[in-house]
């Protein structure tokens, strides 16, 4: 026997295979939507109903099952990227904003420093208060002096500082 060539029996059972009609598709859509698995009784009544060979109401719903699987995937995949989209986003916005506040944070610490500065010029103090509202790395000595002033002077310094800062964030 020759595999090469069709044999006439392969021929008349591929012509005998015929394409649904649309209303035999829709009838088999709608009980796919009611259940996508099929049963042996449901699979002999659909063949009755539609005149066609149990076998090809079988295929059928096989290969409606694939197609739905690679649909589900579809639909599931296009909301995660939807959604990694809105994270990316959501991350560089996040980002803008950090850099936005570093500088702000940087200006204020300057005018801190500034005023720091202009204090000791003016009274003569060796000693510089830390602001501590501003910088998180504040050294130990500055945060010696700074308890060697009084709780009073540290309170007054840190609400002077805190007004500072809220007077920068009214300017932006």
């Amino acid at each position: 026997m020759d595999f090469f060539q069709p044999s006439s029996n392969n021929n008349r059972i591929h012509h005998n295979k015929k394409r649904l009609t649309q209303d035999q598709v829709k009838l088999l859509e709608r009980s796919f939507s009611s259940n996508n698995k099929l049963e042996p009784e449901r699979k002999l009544l659909l063949a009755k109903q539609l005149g066609i060979p149990a076998r090809q109401v079988a295929i059928w719903y096989q290969n409606k099952r694939a197609r739905w699987k690679t649909q589900s995937l579809e639909v599931g995949y296009n909301a995660l990227q939807m959604k990694l989209d809105t994270a990316l986003a959501e991350k560089r916005r996040l980002e803008k904003d950090v850099e936005r506040l570093k500088g702000e944070l940087n200006r204020a610490h300057e005018l801190c420093l500034a005023l720091n500065n202009q204090r000791q010029v003016s009274s003569g103090d060796n000693h510089p208060v830390v602001c501590s509202v501003f910088s998180s790395s504040c050294d130990q000595e500055g945060a010696a002096s700074s308890s060697l002033l009084g709780d009073h002077v540290v309170n007054r310094e840190i609400r002077e500082y805190e007004d500072l800062y809220a007077c920068l964030i009214g300017m932006q």
